[in-house]
C-alpha cells in the first residue's frame, strides 16, 4: 500500500511540475511576442536560455519553504489579497534607517512600489561613495531617499510578511481599491524563491 502512495504521489508532482512548466512556458511567449523593438539576436538569445529558466523557476518554487500558496494551473503564487497596498508604516526614516543598518550585498532582494502593485528587484551595484545602490531594474536608489534617481515613482519599501506575500502575489490596487492582479515575471519568481519568510531582519540575499 506504502508503495502504491508513493507512486501516486511521485505521479502527481512529475504532472504539476510539466503542467507548471506549460504554463510559465506559454506566459513567457506570449510575453515575447508582445515586445516591442527587439532585435533578432536578442529574442534568439531569450528563447535559448528560456527552457533553462524555466525548468529552474519551477523546481525552485515546488521546493522551497513559503507561507503563500502555490498555483500550479498559472505558474504563480496565491494569497489573500487585503483591502490596500500595505504600504502603512513604510515612511521615508523607517525604510532609510533599515537599509543604513544592514550590510547591503550585491543580490539583496528588494521591494519596490511600481505603479500599482509591489515588485521584485535586487541589487546589481553598490556606490559608497556617492551612498547610493542600483537595483536591476529600478535603477538607483540614495541611502537618504527612498524614490528611485530615475523615476520617483518608484518607491523602495522596507521588507516584511505583508509587503513581500503582495509582491509574490502580484497583488495590485487602484486608488486604494483592489485591481486585476499583475503577473510577477519570470526573474521575480525565480528571486521570490530565496524570500527568507523567518526573519526579515536580516539581508534576503538571491
Amino acid at each position: 500500500m506504502t508503495e502504491q502512495v508513493s507512486l501516486w504521489k511521485g505521479e502527481q508532482q512529475t504532472s504539476d511540475f510539466a503542467e507548471f512548466c506549460n504554463a510559465l512556458y506559454e506566459r513567457e511567449l506570449q510575453t515575447l511576442a508582445n515586445t516591442d523593438n527587439i532585435s533578432i539576436e536578442s529574442l534568439q538569445g531569450r528563447l535559448k536560455s528560456l527552457p533553462y529558466y524555466v525548468n529552474r523557476t519551477a523546481r525552485a518554487m515546488m521546493q522551497c519553504s513559503t507561507p503563500l500558496m502555490i498555483d500550479v494551473q498559472n505558474a504563480s503564487w496565491s494569497a489573500k489579497q487585503v483591502a490596500r497596498m500595505p504600504i502603512s508604516n513604510q515612511d521615508k526614516t523607517t525604510v532609510n534607517q533599515w537599509y543604513e543598518k544592514i550590510e547591503l550585498k550585491h543580490g539583496l532582494v528588494v521591494p519596490i512600489v511600481h505603479n500599482n502593485h509591489i515588485a521584485l528587484d535586487c541589487i546589481d551595484r553598490i556606490d559608497l561613495e556617492k551612498y547610493r545602490f542600483r537595483t536591476n531594474v529600478h535603477g538607483w536608489f540614495s541611502f537618504n531617499e527612498n524614490t528611485s534617481e530615475e523615476n520617483s515613482r518608484y518607491q523602495l519599501l522596507k521588507p516584511n510578511k505583508r509587503v513581500m506575500t503582495a509582491a509574490c502575489s502580484g497583488h495590485s490596487w487602484v486608488n486604494d481599491h483592489k485591481s486585476i492582479p499583475v503577473m510577477p515575471s519570470l526573474r521575480e519568481l525565480l528571486i521570490s524563491c530565496s524570500i527568507n519568510w523567518s526573519n526579515f531582519k536580516k539581508p534576503i540575499i538571491l
